[in-house]
């Protein structure tokens, strides 16, 4: 007989599901309409403003008679472990049903990384922390909200690759909403399935571009689920607000198609019209259940749809892409941080990117804003600083190869036709060389020593992850430029000795950016989500990276310390969209940062009691009738 612990995630939320019931009719008697948001009338904002508040805060509360004894071990949203009291344990019946002793969650957070730390496949510590996120969700997110250094490269990259290709394998419980190809039309009906109604924010893959990994189909859901456990660890937004979506339409992997263990539908990628369609039905399926400011975050979509659908949502929608505007914002974040370390000016540059895909054009259109906001450059007289390479070759006007799309002809520059990139180094004399195309060990020793002939401290960025997939080694940057390149990657790499020096590279992972820009987001009720919003949140990261940081090479602050940069960042980019009428959260707050940190989620229990509160009445109102 299976115990009677082990109920269906359905069932375990149900009295969840009834309490926001509850939450949501005061919502709507407060005047709060999730697919509308006034900013005129004093009045009615007080009351959208008050229902919002109202409703985060409830959401996360418990209707004592909704909830049993039993449901505080099933549900890992209730779940405390060992942390429990006697007068808890006794009150809820669950008195016997966990050891005697009773731990602090500081307690049980020591016993978990020592557990953790056991392991030395990495693999095996991230389904550490997969089965800790089933049993005890608060525990989880204090684990990686104060052990981030160490546990972000578990639970995202450069981890989650592998857990993605492992992930039929690996496969347990829902973590996230699979919604496949063959559900148009019923595209809604699935989204309601989801057990949680106050979702503020969503990511969304449909697998064909995983990492520098590929098409994944369906096994890409490792990365929504990874992204929004960052979302919250790194920015404190309630994991209840978050869910991950999968959108299957195939895959064209064979060896995916021909895998037993394959979890997703069996047949290659839908195309053209259809895809679209369901592309289009998801979004506003989206709108319809949880309302117009939900915020929509593409992920790894495949190259030809990422462009494609940031330019024919951004301005119907509440979304952005992060391979495309996330990915730019860190890496513009390194390259301000870079001109105080070589103490230059964007203008003094020439950059040149390994790679014209979706991240390298985002980098580059934000590198050109940079220059016209900060140093007055015409936008069109800044783009003829970037230069960029694709597999045929480098983008120049006319090229005979062609395969110069709409996003690249920018980019296009009158120059003779060049294949190979150390070639193109030689020839170009970048002061820039930033790679975001996935092709390993591209920056080879003798383009190395190539920059650093002609700079003296020649600006190298190997953004592609995971680490497998990097254009070089920080090591091999360093040994190759005698010490003197400037250096950030995309995914972490050890610290290095030599040259009389100590360096400690910076990773440009994009989670110094969209938890926070997500934060605000969902904060201010921002409609639409501009670049200049991400510009503005690269400059405020590249404010925060010290003297100190610059010294030892790193250029982007330290990670342990990513929640209180993402607040700053949600104030910055909050303050923006205020000033340009973009924000729908009215009235407006006076202390921005204050209301920010009023949102946060708070995974300690060692002072929230799981018992109703207890108050006395005036003895007089007691007593018998007579």
């Amino acid at each position: 007989m299976s115990s009677c612990l082990a109920r269906p995630l359905q069932e375990v939320i149900l009295a969840r599901q009834q309490t926001q019931g509850i939450v949501a009719a005061f919502s709507a008697l407060a005047g709060n309409n999730p697919g509308t948001c006034s900013p005129t009338g004093e009045n009615s904002g007080r009351k959208t403003q008050f229902a919002r508040t109202a409703a985060r805060s409830m959401a996360s509360d418990v209707v004592p008679s909704m909830v049993s004894g039993l449901d505080y071990l099933r549900d890992p949203k209730l779940f405390k472990g060992m942390a429990f009291s006697l007068e808890e344990r006794q009150t809820l019946g669950i008195h016997g049903l966990l050891p005697p002793r009773i731990k602090t969650l500081d307690e049980q957070a020591e016993n978990c990384m020592r557990n953790l730390r056991r392991f030395q496949d990495p693999l095996n510590q991230y389904m550490y922390m997969v089965d800790l996120l089933d049993r005890n969700e608060k525990l989880f997110y204090k684990l990686l909200s104060e052990n981030t250094m160490e546990l972000m490269p578990i639970v995202y990259t450069p981890t989650v690759g592998l857990a993605c290709q492992k992930f039929g394998l690996a496969f347990k419980r829902p973590q996230g909403l699979f919604i496949t190809i063959h559900d148009k039309g019923h595209v809604y009906d699935v989204i309601k399935n989801w057990p949680e109604s106050d979702v503020r924010a969503i990511v969304v893959t449909d697998g064909e571009r995983i990492l520098g990994l590929g098409d994944l189909g369906a096994q890409g859901m490792g990365i929504p689920v990874g992204k929004l456990a960052l979302y919250t660890a790194l920015a404190g937004i309630p994991p209840h607000q978050l869910l991950p979506v999968t959108l299957d339409v195939g895959t064209n992997r064979q060896e995916l198609l021909d895998d037993i263990d394959y979890i997703g539908v069996r047949h290659k990628r839908v195309t053209g019209e259809a895809y679209d369609e369901f592309i289009d039905e998801f979004m506003e399926a989206v709108v319809r259940r949880y309302g117009q400011n939900c915020l929509i975050q593409f992920e790894d979509f495949g190259n030809h749809n990422a462009f494609r659908f940031l330019e024919k949502y951004r301005n119907k929608y509440c979304t952005f892409n992060d391979d495309i505007q996330g990915t730019a914002s860190v890496a513009v974040a390194g390259v301000i941080a870079a001109l105080t370390a070589t103490n230059t000016k964007l203008k003094d540059h020439t950059f040149l990117f390994q790679g014209a895909g979706e991240a390298s054009i985002g980098i580059a259109n934000l590198i050109a804003m940079a220059m016209e906001k900060r140093e007055g450059i015409p936008f069109e007289e800044a783009l003829k600083h970037i230069w960029l390479k694709d597999s045929k070759g480098l983008i120049v006007a006319g090229r005979s190869s062609g395969g110069i799309s709409e996003h690249k002809a920018p980019f296009a520059h009158e120059h003779a036709e060049m294949k190979e990139l150390g070639d193109i180094v030689k020839e170009l004399k970048p002061t820039v060389l930033i790679g975001a195309a996935a092709v390993p060990r591209v920056f080879t020793p003798e383009i190395i020593r190539d920059m650093a002939s002609f700079n003296d401290k020649p600006v190298i960025f190997a953004l592609s992850n995971p680490t497998s997939q990097a254009e070089c080694t920080a090591e091999e940057a360093y040994i190759h430029s005698d010490g003197r390149a400037v250096f950030a990657s995309g995914s972490p790499f050890p610290t290095f000795t030599g040259f009389g020096k100590t360096y400690e590279p910076g990773q440009g992972n994009n989670a110094y950016i969209f938890p926070g820009a997500s934060l605000a987001v969902i904060a201010a009720g921002i409609h639409h989500i501009s670049d200049s919003v991400f510009l503005s949140a690269a400059e405020g990261l590249a404010d925060m990276v010290t003297e100190d940081d610059l010294a030892v090479g790193r250029l982007y602050p330290p990670l342990d310390n990513i929640r209180e940069i993402s607040v700053k960042i949600a104030k910055k980019v909050a303050e923006e969209a205020y000033q340009s009428g973009t924000a729908s959260t009215y009235p407006e707050p006076e202390d921005k940062e204050a209301f920010i940190r009023a949102t946060l989620y708070d995974y300690n229990y060692d002072k929230t009691s799981a018992l109703p509160t207890l108050y006395q009445w005036p003895e007089e109102v007691q007593k018998p009738f007579h």
